[in-house]
Parts: C-alpha cells; sequence; structure tokens
C-alpha cells in the first residue's frame, strides 16, 4: 500500500566504481522527489523563497535493499505520511520497475521553519488542512508498521 509520487531514471552519474548508484544518490532521489510532495503542502522551495518559511530535516533512516544501476527505471511511493503542529513524519520507498523489487526505502523527520528567525515554527492554518485533506484522502494506502522514527510527533 503506499501513494506513488514520480519515476526516476538512474543516471551514469549517480554510479560508481561498483557499477551500482552510490548510497548517496538514493538519498538526493528521495530528496528530490519528496520536493513534489511539499510543493502541494505550499512549503517547498517557493515557499522558502516567498514566505521564507520552509521545512529541514532533523533524522533519517535510509535502507538499502536491492542494488540499481545506470539506465533503471525506479518508482518512488510514499508509504506513510503524518504530521503534528511543527513536524513531518513520512517514509517512502523506491522499486525498480521492471523486476518490482523494493530498491531502498527512506523514513524521515522534518521540522517546520521561520527561515527569518531561524527557529521551529507552527504549520499555518491553510498547510495543516491541505496536509490533513491529503491524509484524509489516502490514509488507507499508508503502513505504519515498520517505522524507526517513532514518537516524535507531539500530537
Amino acid at each position: 500500500m503506499s501513494v506513488h509520487i514520480a519515476d526516476q531514471i538512474i543516471k551514469k552519474e549517480w554510479t560508481d566504481y561498483n557499477n551500482h548508484m552510490n548510497m548517496a544518490y538514493y538519498v538526493l532521489v528521495f530528496d528530490q522527489i519528496w520536493e513534489i510532495i511539499l510543493e502541494k503542502f505550499k512549503m517547498g522551495e517557493q515557499s522558502a523563497k516567498t514566505t521564507k518559511m520552509s521545512t529541514m530535516v532533523v533524522e533519517t533512516h535510509t535502507t538499502y535493499n536491492n542494488e540499481v544501476k545506470e539506465g533503471d527505471e525506479v518508482e518512488i511511493n510514499l508509504t506513510f505520511f503524518d504530521h503534528d503542529k511543527k513536524r513531518l513524519h513520512f517514509k517512502m520507498e523506491m522499486i525498480e520497475k521492471s523486476s518490482k523489487k523494493l530498491s531502498a526505502t527512506l523514513e524521515m523527520l522534518s521540522l517546520y521553519i521561520d527561515l527569518n528567525k531561524r527557529r521551529v515554527a507552527e504549520f499555518e492554518d491553510e498547510k495543516v488542512k491541505l496536509m490533513d485533506n491529503f491524509t484524509n484522502l489516502n490514509k488507507l494506502n499508508f503502513k505504519n508498521e515498520d517505522l524507526v522514527i517513532t514518537g516524535k510527533l507531539k500530537k
């Protein structure tokens, strides 16, 4: 169960001397794809530039399950999402499309930040509504088993 976010083809410059994607690029792919969701919640790059409100990562947990190589196509799915007044907690998975094998997962905890003060802030009502609507629409697709980052949300 998950929500498909986007597909990505593994680039040559992301591979290393072992002829597979280097570990750092898994995180890069997840980060770039996560931006799609942040834009839906109006707290991505555009928000950082115009309102000086953004998110910053404070904790991650990554698994590397099966290698991917140059030219492989992967799909990135959101398997869990939740939030409180100041935090986002989510997990994504990378699936190699031709084999349908789980390639990697990334679980993350982010804080909402006022960039002018460089301090944690509470989400505006509009953003809470966007996240709650998204969660309600997709909650049957989310699974909360196998989460490593637990108990960090203040509900």
